[in-house]
């Protein structure tokens, strides 16, 4: 099991807390296993993107999709290491319901050096009948130091990465 998940077995919105946005949107874990992440974003009349419908704005469905993406690809790694979104495709099937909750599930398949590789789906209640489909990579940047020791950064320690220069965060050594 990754460090993180070990983490996460204490507060499971750790994984969502950390990003402000996710937090802002009211996301919730609802699992996480390696490589797997589900995610829900409960409806809230602030997320609507047409008043006269009452369905939830599409970007709140590819924000979903994408913070679950980014926790599924942490869930796969032994270590914590900065992960950013290279490419993003949504493919939406149908409008999410009015006052429904969207729930988002997404699968790191493939790990390489520098990039990772996930697929999944929005949903109300069954993945074979989905909102949207995303595929996705995802950038690996450097590892974090050891979870609460000395170079820790990342939802695991609480610590935001040192993105200074000379740092050593996701960005590297400037």
């Amino acid at each position: 099991m990754s460090r993180l998940l070990d983490a996460v077995e204490a507060s499971k919105n750790m994984l969502v807390d950390y990003v402000p946005h996710s937090a802002a949107l009211g996301l919730v874990v609802v699992d996480a296993k390696p490589g797997q992440t589900w995610l829900k974003v409960p409806w809230n009349e602030k997320l609507v993107g047409n008043a006269a419908t009452g369905v939830l704005h599409g970007g709140v469905v590819t924000t979903v999709l994408d913070n679950c993406a980014g926790v599924s690809v942490a869930t796969a790694l032994p270590d914590m290491r900065a992960i950013a979104t290279l490419d993003l495709r949504i493919d939406y099937m149908k409008p999410a319901a009015p006052g429904r909750d969207v729930i988002a599930w997404t699968h790191c398949y493939k790990v390489g050096r520098n990039v990772a590789f996930v697929r999944g789906a929005a949903y109300h209640d069954d993945p074979n009948d989905p909102i949207a489909t995303t595929a996705m990579t995802m950038m690996l940047g450097p590892a974090y130091g050891p979870a609460g020791g000395p170079g820790a950064a990342g939802p695991a320690s609480g610590a935001a990465p040192d993105t200074t220069a000379g740092g050593e965060g996701p960005r590297g050594r400037s």
